[in-house]
């Protein structure tokens, strides 16, 4: 039996009769292939990457594990098919708090039209993409079993300034409500979530290693999902913090180059989860724009204002 996922924080959503991926109950997403060639380009980087004897076995973690494609009634009832076959990442895990980071100051692909490169141009200049190397693409935090999830519109994350960002790192390990505008995020779960031999800052510094040599792909519009779970981390366990990459559609050959576009990306998110690690204290509890024509942002809240 296939449904909708409960935790997809970023992408085509199948709610609404609209195409988007599928789940089912023993552990497998399903991830529909896109008509023009970035589905094709995506099986392909999945069918190399599965067979490639030189990607270590340290670094094949970070990626969902790929069983092939199968034929599928798409979610917007158009008919068969063809379906990527992933592993559901967070098919074990309870109320995940997660949260999707598009890697890359550059988020279109060599071969790309003119169209689509202006298309990713003007998003990486509205976003933090082109100033931090990075953007946040969706996320949830888990509040308690009373407020649910924080999940804010697309809009709204899209508008992100680095100071939101900031912030939004900052409450996603903090055990107060990220949805209390009177509350400074507590950061109380940073040294267990970020920090530690097994963190989210440990994993990055693994990848940032491999990616400072690897020359086999150029990961173009990757993402980098970080999660982990509150409740778990609350009661003092594992909260199960991990770090994998997604989205694989404008993957090119590496051609012995180095994949700097991604790697500069990767390296200021990590400074980024460092500074939170190495000043926990350090908060804003109102992030504005640098532009004095565009509005503030009150994430606290969800709201503009």
């Amino acid at each position: 039996m296939l449904k909708i996922p409960d935790h997809q924080v970023a992408g085509h959503t199948a709610r609404h009769g609209k195409l988007g991926p599928l789940i089912d109950d023993s552990g497998r997403f399903y991830k529909p292939l896109q008509d023009d060639e970035r589905g094709s380009k995506e099986v392909a980087f999945y069918t190399s990457f599965s067979s490639n004897k030189r990607i270590p076995d340290h670094i094949r973690r970070f990626f969902p594990m790929f069983y092939g494609t199968q034929l599928l009634e798409a979610s917007d009832g158009s008919g068969l098919r063809p379906h990527l076959v992933l592993q559901d990442l967070v098919s074990d895990r309870h109320n995940p708090s997660i949260i999707d980071i598009k890697i890359g100051s550059r988020t279109w692909y060599p071969q790309a039209s003119e169209d689509y490169v202006e298309k990713c141009l003007q998003k990486d200049k509205i976003t933090t993409s082109l100033l931090l190397g990075f953007r946040i693409s969706g996320l949830q935090i888990y509040g308690n079993n009373e407020s649910g999830f924080w999940k804010p519109e697309k809009k709204l994350v899209l508008a992100f300034t680095p100071e939101d960002v900031r912030l939004v790192l900052r409450k996603f390990v903090s055990s107060n409500s990220p949805t209390d505008s009177n509350s400074v995020p507590d950061c109380s779960f940073a040294p267990s979530v970020y920090g530690g031999s097994a963190g989210i800052l440990a994993q990055l510094l693994d990848l940032k290693a491999w990616f400072e040599d690897q020359t086999i792909y150029q990961f173009n519009s990757c993402s980098v999902l970080m999660l982990y779970e509150k409740e778990s981390a609350m009661k003092g366990r594992s909260s199960g913090a991990e770090v994998k990459l997604i989205d694989f559609a404008h993957v090119v050959e590496g051609r012995g180059v180095i994949d700097h576009n991604f790697l500069g990306g990767l390296c200021s998110f990590i400074k980024f989860v460092s500074e939170i690690l190495t000043s926990p204290d350090e908060h804003s509890t109102e992030a504005c724009s640098p532009d004095p024509e565009k509005k503030c942002i009150a994430i606290e809240n969800g709201t503009t204002e």
